[in-house]
């Protein structure tokens, strides 16, 4: 058993959606999870078990940031996960974006040191399971939804010191910015697991001090959009 993720092998599906927050964990389960029973409470790291179309799926929270992440993820796959999806929420770079879009990320930006702390410090380009991805955008036209699809950075700060690195990254094409997917990529592509990352624009980040924040009402629509997409693509058996 592991020592953050409390459970046993068999109590995690193979596929399994990775919020941030436990509340969000603890919503999908409640709102889109058939039979769900809670597998995890360390620590309040919430973890649910249930099924999706009649197929097994788990929900589990990782906490904020690549470190806290990692721990999740690595557990995870000690207990038998071979599909990890993180559905979460981030800062929109492009002006092509608007609150409340999805964004499906194919690389990560590893502005975080912890995945660069599995590759020895060698310069690596954390990238998304290609097959997961392609059935996130493939079942996202049967949903009608068009996200946008492209490179994302992860952070290890919320509150930048570095006020114009938002615009930097902007320049170079990133769509948006997050806390946890690097290390998910990582990870995942080291221990031969399928990773990828569906994320909601809860802000827009224009300039150096201006953003923009979606209201409560908004996000919870748009995380219920997410949510179905990641599960059809969760259970998908290509």
């Amino acid at each position: 058993m592991p020592i953050h993720l409390r459970a046993n092998e068999g109590d995690y599906a193979p596929a399994v959606l990775l919020p941030g927050d436990p509340l969000r964990a603890e919503r999908i389960a409640r709102e889109f999870i058939d039979d769900a029973r809670q597998v995890n409470g360390e620590r309040g790291m919430l973890g649910y078990t249930g099924t999706f179309e009649g197929r097994p799926v788990s929900v589990q929270s990782t906490g904020m940031g690549c470190p806290s992440a990692a721990i999740v993820i690595e557990e995870l796959i000690q207990l038998g996960a071979r599909r990890l999806i993180r559905v979460g929420t981030c800062g929109g770079l492009q002006p092509s974006l608007r609150l409340g879009d999805l964004v499906v990320a194919l690389s990560a930006v590893p502005g975080d040191a912890t995945a660069l702390r599995y590759t020895g410090g060698e310069a690596h380009a954390p990238t998304a399971d290609f097959g997961v991805t392609h059935g996130l955008i493939h079942a996202a036209k049967g949903l009608d939804l068009r996200p946008h699809v492209g490179a994302i950075a992860s952070s290890d700060t919320f509150y930048d010191p570095d006020l114009a690195r938002h615009a930097r990254w902007a320049e170079r094409g990133v769509l948006a910015v997050e806390m946890e997917a690097a290390v998910l990529f990582t990870i995942a592509a080291i221990r031969g697991v399928e990773g990828a990352c569906l994320l909601t624009v809860s802000d827009i980040i224009a300039g150096e001090q201006h953003f923009t924040r979606i209201s409560d009402e908004e996000l919870a629509a748009a995380v219920a959009r997410m949510t179905r997409l990641a599960l059809r693509a969760a259970v998908d058996e290509r």
